[in-house]
This record gives structure tokens, sequence and C-alpha cells, in this order.
């Protein structure tokens, strides 16, 4: 398969709805296009940083995360009043979009879900 994208975006999607339910018991249709773009890219940094250690990818994974965050937190949240999260009470915060505490989550996660991304990438190309 030469576009495995297309089976990994909705993998993410799904995923990162699925994470939100069970954390705060709700989610938002646009979160499942934020998640689908974090696997996606989860994918890329596994292809990409193959020798690197697991610890720079998740730093890497938290970082992109967080930025998505950031920009979906500023279109649905700040222009489009949305109200989808709000982390203003949160130490570290930066205009209640984002905190170093979720950074850190994210962090986490990407530990799991990195290699995962990558796994279900390799699998689609080479059939292994």
């Amino acid at each position: 398969m030469k576009k495995p994208s297309i089976i990994l975006f909705p993998i993410g999607a799904l995923g990162y709805g699925l994470i939100e339910i069970l954390w705060r018991g709700h989610t938002h249709p646009s979160m499942l296009t934020a998640g689908g773009i974090c696997f996606v890219f989860f994918s890329k940094i596994g292809e990409k940083l193959k020798n690197a250690n697991l610890f720079t990818k998740a730093v890497i994974g938290s970082g992109f995360v967080t930025f998505i965050e950031l920009i979906f937190g500023t279109v649905f949240n700040i222009i489009l009043k949305k109200n989808v999260w709000d982390y203003s009470k949160m130490p570290f915060n930066f205009k209640g979009q984002i905190c170093l505490l979720y950074s850190f989550f994210w962090g986490i996660l990407s530990l799991l879900f990195i290699p995962f991304a990558a796994r279900i990438k390799d699998r689609l190309q080479n059939g292994k």
C-alpha cells in the first residue's frame, strides 16, 4: 500500500477520541482530526528517526501534539468559541490552550503510540 496514511489517520482519530472519552467523558469532532494528524506524524517519527532513542522520539511527539493542541485550541476555543477545553486553571498554561502537565501526558502517550504507529505503517508498506 502506497498511502498508509489512509489507514493511520482513522486509527489515530478513533484512538484519540476514545482516550478523550475515557479521560474526560466526552470528546469533540475536531479532536478526531487532531488525533488522526498526530498518529500519522507518529508513524513518520518512527520511520525518520529509527535510530533515535524512544525518549527523544517521545519528546518530539509531545512537542508535536502540544503544537497541534495549540492550533486547534486557538481555532476552536478562541476564534470559534466552542469551549472544547480550558487549561487556564492549570499551572504553566498558555492562554488556557496548552499546559505543561498535558504536554508531559502527551510524552507518555508518545512512548506507547510512536512504536505502534511505526509498526502499523511498516506492516502496511511491507506486509511484515
